[in-house]
């Protein structure tokens, strides 16, 4: 594995931030129309997500936007209105896969609602991603690469930790169950965690829609005694590297996209000058 020397990593990390930002912020697919849930803005729908949805209750489509409410007059909640919307969806070809987990709808800064995760991506509704930056104690880096099976970049590397929190959930808790989901960590392995924080808010065109999720990242040291291991079979692999060798491997584009952007994070802040961070 190609190793970096530090010093030139640090000159290095805003070129590379700036390339990353122009990947990670784009508008909205074409032909997307603002989405509103009870009256508060929630999303971006997709051209072909709106042609499927419209007609069904609690649904209304118009020029500008479409607006998803409960349909008091079938009797049925937001909740049942927004289930009806992903099985739809899933049934006219516009979802990748269905996961049966949901997630929370936000609109505006409020938590509205819940629905099936496969079809967030074609709403455009936000997400939260939380992620850990594990440290061994001299300074190296654990990362993880994600399974073949993934339906979403396989085989590529990943932090130690990554996942989307799930509808209700706190996003510490979040960050806990994926650390033992994927990493086999409890909470006494992470004793030194920091707090999590927010790095910043993507805004992606994927094939099935518009990704808009908050990317959060804590970092913690590992003793030498606590060594991953993967419990839900979407890991293949763990590897320490070095600060020069993750930097070698952001080069080369061997993380997801997210992943990047959370190491990238914790390299500025742990360069021996501390410049980079400033």
């Amino acid at each position: 594995m190609n190793e970096v020397p530090l010093h030139v990593i640090e000159p290095a990390l805003a070129v590379r931030q700036q390339q990353l930002a122009r990947r990670i912020h784009q508008l909205p697919p074409s032909g997307s129309r603002p989405l509103t849930v009870s009256g508060r803005v929630a999303g971006w729908i997709t051209a072909k997500a709106t042609m499927n949805v419209d007609g069904l209750p609690g649904v209304h489509v118009d020029p500008e936007a479409v607006h998803v409410t409960a349909a008091p007059r079938q009797r049925l909640r937001l909740e049942a209105v927004l289930a009806n919307i992903a099985a739809t969806l899933r049934d006219k070809g516009c979802l990748r896969g269905w996961r049966n987990e949901l997630l929370d709808v936000f609109g505006e800064g409020r938590r509205l609602s819940a629905i099936e995760r496969a079809a967030v991506r074609p709403l455009g509704l936000l997400t939260k991603a939380v992620h850990l930056n594990a440290w061994a104690p001299d300074g190296r880096l654990w990362i993880a690469r994600r399974s073949a099976t993934k339906s979403t970049d396989p085989d590529m590397w990943d932090t130690l930790v990554g996942g989307l929190a799930g509808a209700g959930e706190d996003l510490e808790i979040s960050l806990l169950r994926e650390s033992n989901e994927e990493a086999g960590l409890r909470p006494e392995d992470m004793q030194n965690r920091d707090p999590l924080r927010v790095i910043l808010r993507m805004h992606r065109r994927l094939p099935e829609g518009y990704q808009v999720e908050d990317v959060l990242v804590s970092d913690c040291i590992l003793p030498d005694s606590v060594k991953p291991e993967n419990q839900d079979g979407e890991v293949s692999e763990f590897r320490l590297v070095t600060m020069g060798q993750a930097w070698a491997m952001v080069e080369a584009n061997a993380f997801t996209r997210e992943a990047e952007l959370v190491i990238i994070d914790g390299l500025r802040r742990r360069l021996p000058t501390g410049r980079a961070a400033a």
